[in-house]
């Protein structure tokens, strides 16, 4: 929930600076990934002038998951969004419309990971399950390890960024930070941040499936498993994709008519099979979704002691035929109410919503479990780059040259 800004004190301004680095190098020295690129060029508080500008970016996901192994079946390809909003910073700061944004371009990276290709088998196998045949390091949309954003809407994006957990070092990481620098021509680097990327092959389906036959693996079991309850003939057709069948919006996959969206079928095949599972992962939800290393719901909410069925739903809930996937999702404003406020557009998603300003809410607040302050240091970057704390960006002087006078509104329309 947002709540007013406490104003500056100007004589507090050299101290906060110093304590904004502190902070920074403390990550640093915690085992924070490649924050260091954050510092360089940009502005801090206190050296930002009424010319200036600021980017705000933010995954469009709490998580993407991923499959490492695509030889037997695909459920999700390597694919993760960046999205992205610049604002030049006034009394009444102005949002850079990106269809007059042709002064700007924002280029993002990802230090310390610059292929994919030698880290999973996507590659090989993506003609023969999507009928595609991608250069190495490319992913669906066409876009690689780092490249220019492009307009989308009301702000910058890249789709399908083909990101897996390991980095160049071989190290994994669900949670590697992507860098957004903004260049305006003839001025040259004007902005730059960091965001999460967040991304896992954590599946877990190894503790319930197994076949000791020889030539056999989880991967196998599975397929025959389906083979056996639902009389198909997968094994003989790897690799196959889930989503040829089940509809998956996520993937903009149809499926097939009569046929249960992937979802509904993965939720209600599994949902009375939990209670005798030999791994205690304290949460229903982490069999499958990553959680037992990943931790993948690590916002304010899980601090707060919440649980992913507090605001999803049990499996059987989630596995309800009628129910879209990705479209009939838990609303902000089902738990937070506050005279004044809208805590999503009407009829629209947090995740596709903006609010003050015309900011989209991922800006200040995160991305879906993700929203900070986050139990993950890297997700609480961005805010300590921007106002020297973790938490919602809450400190008008990010975006404003000074505290306004007027209240604080949440609504697009005030």
């Amino acid at each position: 929930m947002i709540t007013r800004p406490r104003r500056p004190n100007p004589s507090q301004g050299p101290r906060r600076n110093r304590i904004q680095k502190r902070t920074i190098l403390a990550y640093i020295l915690g085992g924070g990934v490649i924050a260091i690129t954050a510092l360089a060029g940009m502005a801090t508080p206190d050296d930002r002038g009424s010319d200036s500008f600021v980017v705000l970016a933010n995954n469009d996901l709490g998580m993407h998951c991923m499959m490492r192994d695509f030889s037997h079946f695909m459920i999700l390809p390597p694919f993760n969004t960046v999205q992205a909003v610049v604002i030049k910073r006034g009394d009444g700061p102005d949002i850079i419309d990106v269809s007059e944004g042709s002064d700007f371009t924002l280029e993002y990276s990802i230090p310390g990971n610059t292929h994919s290709s030698t880290k999973s088998n996507f590659w090989k196998y993506d003609q023969d399950l999507l009928g595609v045949d991608l250069p190495a390091d490319v992913g669906l949309t066409g876009n690689a390890m780092s490249g220019t954003m492009t307009p989308h809407q009301d702000k910058w994006e890249v789709t399908g960024i083909p990101i897996t957990p390991e980095d160049d070092a071989g190290r994994i990481n669900p949670y590697q930070l992507a860098t957004i620098t903004v260049h305006k021509e003839g001025t040259g680097l004007v902005a730059q941040t960091q965001t999460v990327l967040p991304v896992s092959w954590e599946l877990s389906c190894n503790v319930c499936h197994g076949d000791p036959q020889p030539g056999s693996n989880v991967e196998i079991d599975v397929l025959r498993d389906h083979d056996r309850i639902h009389n198909t003939n997968l094994e003989a057709n790897q690799p196959v994709f889930c989503a040829s069948c089940h509809s998956d919006p996520a993937l903009g996959a149809p499926g097939q008519p009569g046929i249960s969206s992937f979802s509904s079928a993965m939720h209600g095949a599994h949902a009375d099979r939990l209670d005798d599972l030999p791994v205690d992962f304290g949460n229903d939800c982490y069999s499958c979704h990553p959680g037992r290393r990943a931790q993948c719901q690590r916002d304010i909410h899980s601090t707060a002691g919440l649980d992913c069925v507090d605001c999803h739903g049990g499996m059987s809930e989630v596995a309800d035929p009628s129910r879209i996937p990705w479209v009939d999702e838990p609303r902000c404003a089902d738990c937070h109410t506050r005279p004044g406020f809208d805590f999503e557009q009407p009829n629209t998603l947090y995740r596709n919503s903006i609010g003050h300003g015309g900011v989209s809410c991922f800006a200040c607040h995160g991305s879906p479990h993700a929203i900070t302050p986050a139990t993950t240091q890297a997700d609480n970057l961005q805010a300590i780059l921007h106002q020297g704390s973790a938490g919602i960006i809450a400190d008008c002087t990010v975006c404003h040259t000074q505290t306004p006078d007027e209240p604080f509104f949440h609504r697009v329309e005030d």
